[in-house]
């Protein structure tokens, strides 16, 4: 274990434990030998710390997939490269030296964390957004172990998406971090990975992440993913009409 582990595992265990009263459960699916594929909600920026501090009191070391801009960011690069985390890069022709990566890891027995929705949910009752294709191309790469986990109450102590008042560590909340039965994706295994298959394991696992949370929340989930508005394209500017000459009259231009 080198340096920045042993400092951020410590950092990590102290916050996770003054900020909420930690309840995780199925840590023993993580047991499993060989390589992991653990699919997480996203409701909150404190969910790497909880999810992290989880996957390490179960024996395991997590590999998050996290944008590649946190490396650019004092201690915090150093510390994410230290801890051996996988960049995520968001231009165009990065994404299968990102995907080689993770594949890279889990090939070698790792646990690899990733967020399908790349973004904390728009939801405004934080249910799970529609997926990303990646998450259906890691989960078809071989033979890996692809567990679903849900996390509900981080959205309560630190609130995504308003400017003040966001951090509420007082009174002190229950956070909730639950790992769900490897998920059989055998039907798929051994076929041409097209659109359609893409599609269909990319909801597969996410439903199954969503009827996690369902379970944590103790209501019924929603059907279907929720899906941001995309935001409005620029209005087109009107044409220019140049100026005309002020020594000449309209009726002779």
């Amino acid at each position: 274990m080198n340096a920045w582990i042993r400092v951020c595992k410590a950092i990590f265990y102290c916050v996770t434990a003054i900020l909420g009263r930690r309840i995780f459960l199925g840590g023993e699916q993580l047991q499993r030998p060989g390589g992991i594929l653990l699919v997480g909600n996203h409701i909150s920026h404190l969910d790497p710390v909880y999810n992290a501090v989880f996957v390490r009191k179960s024996g395991r070391w997590p590999h998050f997939m996290a944008k590649s801009s946190l490396w650019k960011v004092p201690v915090v690069g150093k510390a994410l490269t230290g801890t051996q985390q996988i960049p995520v890069e968001r231009n165009v022709g990065a994404g299968q030296e990102v995907l080689a990566a993770a594949i890279a890891s889990m090939e070698q027995g790792k646990v690899v964390v990733i967020y399908p929705e790349g973004t904390i949910t728009r939801d405004p009752e934080f249910w799970p957004m529609k997926p990303k294709a990646g998450v259906a191309l890691l989960a078809l790469s071989g033979d890996i172990t692809v567990l679903p986990m849900a996390t509900w109450g981080t959205q309560r102590v630190f609130v995504p998406y308003i400017k003040k008042g966001k951090f509420k560590p007082f009174p002190r909340k229950d956070i909730t971090v639950k790992i769900g039965e490897p998920l059989d994706l055998s039907a798929y295994q051994g076929k041409p990975i097209d659109s359609r298959a893409i599609r269909d394991v990319s909801f597969l696992i996410m439903g199954a992440v969503k009827d996690l949370v369902a379970e944590l929340r103790t209501e019924p989930a929603p059907a279907g993913f929720f899906m941001p508005p995309r935001p409005p394209k620029p209005a087109a500017k009107a044409p220019v009409r140049p100026l005309a000459d002020p020594g000449v009259s309209d009726s002779h231009q």
